[in-house]
């Protein structure tokens, strides 16, 4: 490196970087904090002119290699807050956090239309690697994005909305980081509403059978099934106006399931069975007589979102919607023949189809299976061979989760793959931001 005074102030030497689901680490030669969109303009500047690939960092929920580099990571935390109304479309840092929407939108009456369980993301971060909820009429988040800015390879600031470079908006609205530097990001929001949620432990059979009827009929419905069990737990959410009645979960209620339970409990319990495998089976049956069983109704997104401290690793897989029972069918019958002891539930949400280049749902109404193993645990035998029934079924790998895909096998799953890299070569041709996992992903 050349002097020192050519670092722009923003930047300082790298630091060990760890994501949530210590399933990745690195050691970038530095990290930028910029304040500003000149100084994301500077940094990118500086990292091309000395050969170093930058990637956005944000809240590293991602359990893949997507935010990884040597290079320069870029944190995106300063740049936050709610930048721009107009109407129903809502202009925010790229990054805020999904949590701190809640605060920011609803002194303004509006909401996302859909969340998932998770709040913890960026939103750059959230639509760029696919985060979804559940709904067959609602898409993920990246569908609700109506424009966005980002800092392209040469330094220039681009503006893609349905007015400016509109043809871009496609990829850039889930573009895995591979297209610049997100800086905002406007959504389009609704006016706040409210969930009526029911919770209900159910013969998992009938659940299954039920599944394609179920998630039409429900706004948001999505079942756990609990391996050596014969039992679903359900969760259906019904849509509700703003201003009807709120009946929330008390103050206990809400800490005794939400935080005692599946946090402090649950947290015992996988690390004891990651020791002792013959209890995972009697605990499992255990936890479904123990979980689920209430009704509520509350704001959105005291709903949709779950507090989750217990730290795993994920494999989540986007399915044609009617493939999902014999999905979680073949799941199940790959434990039982294994004779694995696994403490995480198999976990089933749907979507609607969307037009995203790269969006798991693109082309196609779909459902979402995932799995997951405690994070001292190694998954990585369950993870195979869950993948090759995925890939039986058609399936197509979650951007944000473990996997195995690569270019080769991917290209043909997706109508815009090739348009996509057609984008990338026109704001990145040089690479800037790219890594190991978006060689992989994209193949060059």
């Amino acid at each position: 490196m050349t002097a020192q005074t050519s670092v722009p102030t923003s930047i300082r030497p790298g630091a060990q970087w760890r994501n949530w689901g210590r399933s990745e680490r690195t050691r970038p030669e530095f990290v930028a904090q910029p304040t500003s969109v000149d100084e994301v303009v500077e940094t990118i500047n500086f990292a091309r002119d000395h050969g170093l690939t930058v990637k956005a960092w944000g809240a590293g929920h991602s359990f893949t290699s997507i935010a990884v580099t040597d290079g320069v990571h870029l944190d995106v935390g300063a740049l936050d807050g709610v930048l721009a109304v107009d109407d129903t479309h809502v202009t925010l840092g790229a990054g805020t956090n999904l949590h701190q929407l809640p605060a920011l939108l609803e002194p303004l009456g509006l909401a996302l239309a859909n969340m998932g369980d998770i709040d913890r993301q960026t939103i750059s971060g959230a639509i760029s690697t696919g985060t979804h909820g559940t709904g067959a009429r609602f898409g993920g988040i990246a569908t609700q994005v109506r424009g966005v800015t980002l800092v392209t390879a040469a330094g220039a600031v681009l503006r893609i909305n349905a007015t400016e470079n509109p043809e871009l908006l496609p990829a850039a609205a889930l573009g895995l980081g591979a297209l610049g530097i997100l800086v905002d990001v406007t959504i389009e929001c609704v006016p706040t509403f409210l969930l009526h949620a029911v919770e209900r432990p159910e013969p998992a059979d009938t659940v299954l059978n039920e599944w394609l009827q179920r998630s039409a009929e429900t706004d948001h419905f999505e079942f756990y099934v609990w391996p050596h069990t014969t039992t679903a737990l359900t969760k259906s959410n019904t849509r509700l106006p703003g201003d009807e009645p709120r009946h929330p979960l008390t103050k206990f209620s809400s800490w005794f399931d939400d935080e005692f339970m599946a946090n402090g409990v649950y947290r015992a319990i996988v690390a004891a069975g990651k020791h002792v495998p013959a209890v995972i089976p009697p605990i499992n049956r255990l936890a479904v007589k123990l979980s689920g069983n209430r009704e509520f109704t509350d704001v959105s997104s005291r709903v949709f979102v779950t507090n989750r401290t217990v730290r795993f690793r994920e494999l989540e897989y986007a399915l044609p919607i009617d493939a999902v029972p014999d999905a979680v069918r073949a799941i199940q019958k790959l434990i039982t023949d294994r004779k694995w002891k696994v403490s995480f539930p198999i976990e089933v949400r749907s979507a609607a189809a969307d037009s995203l280049l790269l969006s798991t749902a693109s082309g196609r109404a779909t459902g979402y299976v995932a799995v997951h193993r405690y994070w001292r645990e190694d998954p990585t035998e369950y993870f195979r061979e869950v993948e090759a029934i995925m890939m039986a079924h058609d399936g197509r790998p979650h951007w944000g989760k473990l996997h195995n895909r690569h270019a080769e096998s991917l290209s043909g799953m997706y109508p815009g793959f090739n348009e996509f890299l057609a984008v990338r070569e026109l704001l990145d041709p040089g690479r800037v931001f790219t890594n190991d996992y978006l060689r992989q992903v994209l193949g060059k």
